[in-house]
């Protein structure tokens, strides 16, 4: 094991202001057999094809061993010597009185059981949650807010983190931004903010869209402002997209004085990137180019939108036999973990069990190996095979103006790809029942009027999606696919 990884990690245990102690915190064929169909060419993405998915709980969470309450692992804020959980709390996907993510849903959001979920959290050492106001369709901040407060604790032992979410050319006047920046006070109850980024640099038209947002009107220069009148603690912001506007912002790194960036990074991005996207950037230079910097790393996406605790049973069996106590989800956390140039690691986390999973992953964090970055390597390279879409089901593609649920139908694709629902041709054995499957659950998950052959290519989704999905396109071979499908042809 890398000593430099090793001798980063620490284990510590702090007081409050009460002195109660608290802890911190074999689809390659298939590709062929449907290229007549539509073009995979540069939309492909991560996967998992094969043989069905198990669907027990125990293959994906841990959830017999006990959590200790005074055992997270804390990385030290090299500006201000913050002391920060590992495990961050991303506040993205709020359980909702239907039992759903309110990501995902409409319904309303479950504050009671958000406010156990933040409470457990915190008791347990994590003190980094991350929100903005474009989460939960404007909700996250101000239900994560309350929940905070709920604790009743001092307001030093916890840290928040929100954004400048000025997606829209509506928001990117100086009024509106700094509009959107005090109203985030407001929602979140608080006086300062501990660590405030800009929102989803490098998505749309990468510089241009970047200094429209926060160059020509000066919002970059009131925040900057705001940083030294100590209503925002640290600055920084989280990448998406074009490496340009990444690399300027670092290039102006002795201007701007970034306190941290957030950048996407798990064990297939860190070398595969571009095989997923030919427009993403490979987190090993991504992270690279903060160390170089000494810029601590916030990570988003340890789990590539949750499809690496969904691996094939192959897989799974791999993961298993090599740490049979452990999850397949924390391979992940314990992977990007290891990293010393990361300050926290963040997970959305809707149910107890998946809090209590990475929890046990990170009190205390046990780094993984050499041997085992070598074999997480390998298992992103068996994952590689198996191509899906790469949708992390954010959302920001929506609303399609033509009435489609761009995700759901993205999702449900990968799913049938997921659990081999895809048959090669008619001859394939399981081609009635993956027929059926495939045709059934796409009625089910999207209605008629919402799915893909009411897509007409006009675009306007495209640079919304961080991931770089050619979403038209893949509309075209999914509508493509389930019509041949729906007339039994040959695939």
């Amino acid at each position: 094991m890398n000593k430099d990884i090793k001798n980063n990690i620490e284990n510590k245990s702090v007081k409050n202001s009460n002195n109660h102690e608290f802890t911190r915190r074999s689809f390659v064929k298939k590709v062929g057999a449907f290229s007549a169909l539509a073009t995979l060419a540069t939309v492909g993405g991560i996967g998992f094809g094969g043989c069905k998915r198990k669907s027990s709980e125990e293959d994906i969470y841990n959830t017999t061993t006990e959590i200790p309450k005074d055992k997270m692992t804390y990385r030290t804020n090299p500006k201000s010597g913050e002391k920060v959980s590992i495990l961050g709390y991303g506040c993205m996907r709020i359980p909702t009185i239907e039992n759903t993510s309110a990501r995902e849903s409409s319904s309303e959001i479950d504050q009671e059981q958000w406010n156990r979920l933040i409470k457990f959290a915190f008791e347990h050492g994590v003190n980094y949650y991350d929100t903005s106001p474009a989460y939960c369709r404007g909700k996250s901040e101000e239900a994560t807010g309350i929940a905070l407060n709920n604790l009743g604790v001092d307001r030093e032992s916890y840290y928040v983190a929100t954004k400048l979410s000025n997606f829209a050319p509506s928001t990117w006047s100086r009024k509106a931004s700094i509009e959107m920046y005090h109203n985030s006070f407001k929602k979140l109850q608080v006086e300062y903010i501990d660590y405030y980024l800009l929102h989803g640099v490098g998505m749309g038209d990468g510089l241009k869209d970047f200094n429209s947002r926060y160059i020509d009107n000066g919002v970059l220069n009131f925040l900057l402002e705001e940083r030294k009148a100590g209503r925002i603690r640290n600055l920084g912001f989280s990448y998406h997209g074009d490496i340009k506007v990444f690399d300027w912002l670092l290039e102006n790194h002795d201007k701007y004085q970034w306190d941290f960036v957030q950048i996407q990074m798990n064990y297939v991005d860190w070398k595969h990137a571009k095989e997923v996207n030919t427009r993403n950037t490979d987190a090993e230079y991504l992270y690279g180019e903060l160390s170089k910097r000494g810029i601590p790393a916030v990570i988003m996406e340890p789990l590539l939108g949750g499809r690496l605790s969904n691996v094939h049973d192959h897989i799974v069996n791999k993961l298993k036999q090599r740490a049979p106590q452990r999850s397949v989800a924390s391979w992940a956390f314990r992977w990007v973990g290891s990293f010393p140039g990361v300050l926290t690691v963040l997970s959305g986390m809707t149910y107890m069990e998946h809090l209590q999973d990475n929890l046990r992953s990170y009190c205390p964090l046990e780094p993984v190996s050499k041997d085992d970055m070598e074999f997480l390597e390998e298992t992103a390279q068996a994952l590689l095979r198996y191509p899906t879409i790469p949708c992390n089901d954010c959302k920001y593609c929506m609303p399609c103006p033509y009435g489609l649920d761009i995700p759901t139908i993205l999702l449900h694709f990968n799913k049938c790809i997921n659990e081999g629902n895809m048959p090669e041709s008619k001859q394939d054995p399981i081609y009635r029942k993956a027929r059926r499957a495939f045709l059934v659950g796409y009625g089910r998950a999207v209605s008629k009027e919402r799915q893909a052959d009411h897509c007409i290519g006009c675009g306007h989704c495209v640079p919304h999606c961080p991931q770089n999905i050619d979403i038209p396109a893949q509309m075209q071979r999914i509508d493509k696919y389930a019509e041949a499908l729906k007339r039994e042809l040959e695939l």
